[in-house]
């Protein structure tokens, strides 16, 4: 089994296409710096996201991200500082590794999405960076295409610890 295979068959075409456009797609993206790859992704004018900043108190989460345009910027800002770390390594392959979208409720034009990071990536001096946290998305499907209409993210993981 390749590293970045969709655990989802062409089959079950909703989950199918919720995981290429959320895990291979973001990453790929992410890792290229490139937002052009995922800029069509998303419900614009009805875009938000919410920062849990790693905490298990749902009243410190906060309305990081009101519109698409605030997300955009710190994912690029992100993606750079990612692009500026060396690992031990490759990147691409490890981001699939602690990347786990199974959980995908999908009922007719909604669907709910749980990604969760659980792992770490070796650094050349032995330590690791530590990724353990998870995102729920809300995507809904328009003009036959799933599209992300906001998230509540950096949520610890598990959630409560």
């Amino acid at each position: 089994m390749t590293f970045d295979k969709n655990p989802f068959p062409p089959g079950d075409a909703d989950r199918h296409a919720l995981w290429e456009m959320l895990v291979r797609r973001d990453i790929d993206a992410f890792l290229g710096q490139d937002w052009s790859m995922v800029e069509d992704d998303f419900v614009a004018s009805s875009f938000f996201g919410m920062h849990a900043h790693f905490l298990s108190d749902a009243d410190a989460w906060r309305l990081q991200f009101p519109t698409l345009g605030s997300y955009r910027d710190e994912w690029l800002r992100q993606a750079r500082e990612t692009a500026a770390t060396i690992f031990a390594e490759p990147l691409r392959e490890a981001l699939f590794r602690i990347t786990n979208m199974r959980d995908i409720d999908v009922d007719g034009d909604r669907a709910v999405l749980h990604k969760k990071f659980n792992g770490s990536v070796a650094k050349p001096d032995g330590s690791a960076e530590k990724l353990k946290w998870q995102t729920l998305y809300f995507c809904t499907k328009v003009e036959g295409s799933w599209k992300i209409s906001g998230f509540v993210g950096y949520m610890p993981h598990p959630l409560g610890s």
